[in-house]
């Protein structure tokens, strides 16, 4: 049994914060090539979009990502993405912790033979953990849901949204893959879903970049506080 070690994947809300200002960073050379890993206080973090210049969704090297994480020793991974509301009660500034996610376009894996044949998904006992911690504060997670990854850059049409309305509740673009390959490593990971927007067309508000950032900066200070409490509750 590997002795308990938390990575969190998040953007730069939580880099710029108290919880990781001072992380020392370490290149970490994989087989699918380098990603940054930073460590404060014992725990991991892993800007996705990287620190020297913004790597859009699309661009992302999970596989890079995912095994840094793996060779720095990390057992459980929290991963914290913005996400867009599917319906109107998924409203702006409202957290879920999501279940299950849709992406039958995606198959990223680090294997090539019957490995790769695995049903991944969020580890529910992990999950559990966090939202009982989560529970027990102001913030009231949305207990389950799911989350559908799109390819990106681009915001989703409003034909798309319709469409996937009846089966999917929020929508992102980088979960599902870190998903994938965390399973096929058997690292226990669950993702904290911080509503940003509503999706195209689910309000008349136009969905633009300017109104997606504005949204970011006004639930950065609650989810630096919820990585905070978590932080505090599950670090040894």
């Amino acid at each position: 049994m590997h002795p308990f070690k938390l990575a969190v994947i998040g953007g730069t809300s939580l880099l710029e914060s108290d919880l990781f200002r001072n992380a020392t960073p370490t290149i970490i050379t994989t087989k699918y090539g380098p990603a940054t890993i930073m460590e404060q206080a014992s725990i991991l973090f892993l800007q996705r979009h990287g620190l020297q210049q913004y790597t859009p969704p699309h661009k992302i090297n999970h596989h890079a990502n995912i095994a840094a994480l793996k060779d720095s020793g990390a057992t459980h991974i929290i991963s914290v993405g913005s996400v867009g509301g599917m319906r109107k009660e998924l409203a702006p500034g409202k957290v879920l912790i999501p279940d299950d996610f849709f992406a039958p376009h995606l198959a990223p894996t680090f294997f090539n033979d019957t490995q790769g044949h695995i049903t991944p998904g969020f580890d529910q006992s992990w999950r559990q953990s966090i939202l009982d911690i989560l529970n027990n504060t102001n913030t009231k997670p949305i207990d389950g849901g799911v989350y559908w990854q799109t390819i990106g850059p681009r915001f989703e049409t409003k034909a798309e949204i319709s469409f996937y309305q009846p089966h999917v509740h929020v929508v992102g673009m980088t979960v599902a893959s870190e998903c994938i390959l965390a399973s096929e490593y058997k690292i226990p990971y669950s993702a904290i879903c911080m509503i940003d927007n509503y999706a195209n067309g689910v309000v008349d508000e136009e969905l633009t970049f300017a109104s997606f950032k504005k949204q970011v900066s006004a639930n950065e200070a609650q989810l630096v506080i919820i990585i905070k409490t978590l932080l505090e509750k599950l670090s040894p």
